[in-house]
């Protein structure tokens, strides 16, 4: 715990480096912006498609039997946030990949461990896969899950779960992917797998608060990056 407790103070610190608070706010309005764009230009077909979706169920023409269409379309709208916002969040984290990683990789390398040898393990193309099995896990589990939100207990528990999920999944390669070489990262996943996800619980929580979240991507990359590069000098003093 206090491994996650160090590279979250860490991150919190380093908000202030002129160098992060240039792309401090890129990838959450990078993201707000390509969703509330399409959001505005395909609102009325999505929410038609979704209708269409309920309406072909024996309890949507039942509802419609009843006079109840209005509770069709409430519910298509409420189905439509409830995709969006998982679609909104992996952009986030897809565009602090490509734009805000590299600097903080690099920020973090020059302060913290300017003498850690640089194994180059990463590459551009394990980065992708990664993005893309992850991005395809957290997808499969919201919408399997979707359904327990109405439990009213796991509106507030499943969606930090599955964003911590993400979270570690999506930064950790790329924290890891100048220093580490291929054999270390696989070694330090199995290592340390808890405290990566619970730092990304913790982190997810971010990504829920207003205005709070606008700051939530570039956080969660300077911790990922402190606590990875910190685990991979355990490492290799343990060898």
């Amino acid at each position: 715990m206090a491994g996650i407790l160090t590279a979250l103070g860490r991150a919190l610190r380093d908000l202030r480096e002129p160098r992060i608070v240039a792309i401090m706010f890129l990838p959450a309005l990078g993201a707000l912006a390509i969703w509330a764009t399409l959001s505005w230009i395909f609102w009325d077909p999505w929410t038609a498609w979704l209708k269409g979706l309920a309406t072909g169920t024996a309890a949507g023409r039942w509802l419609e039997a009843l006079g109840a269409g209005w509770l069709i379309q409430s519910l298509s709208v409420l189905g439509l946030f409830a995709l969006l916002a998982p679609a909104t969040l992996i952009t986030v984290m897809v565009i602090a990949e490509l734009v805000a990683m590299p600097v903080i990789v690099a920020w973090v390398g020059e302060r913290y461990h300017a003498g850690l040898a640089r194994k180059a393990g990463g590459t551009f193309a394990g980065s992708v896969l990664n993005t893309i099995i992850g991005i395809i896990v957290f997808s499969v589990l919201w919408l399997v899950t979707l359904p327990l939100w109405f439990t009213g207990v796991g509106a507030f528990v499943l969606p930090p779960v599955l964003s911590a999920y993400l979270n570690q999944r999506l930064f950790r390669y790329d924290a890891l992917g100048e220093h580490a070489s291929a054999e270390e990262y696989r070694a330090l996943l199995a290592a340390a797998k808890g405290r990566l996800f619970w730092l990304g619980l913790v982190l997810a929580v971010f990504y829920y608060v207003p205005l709070v979240n606008l700051l939530a991507p570039v956080l969660s990359g300077l911790a990922f990056t402190h606590l990875c590069l910190d685990e991979l000098v355990r490492l290799r003093a343990g060898d």
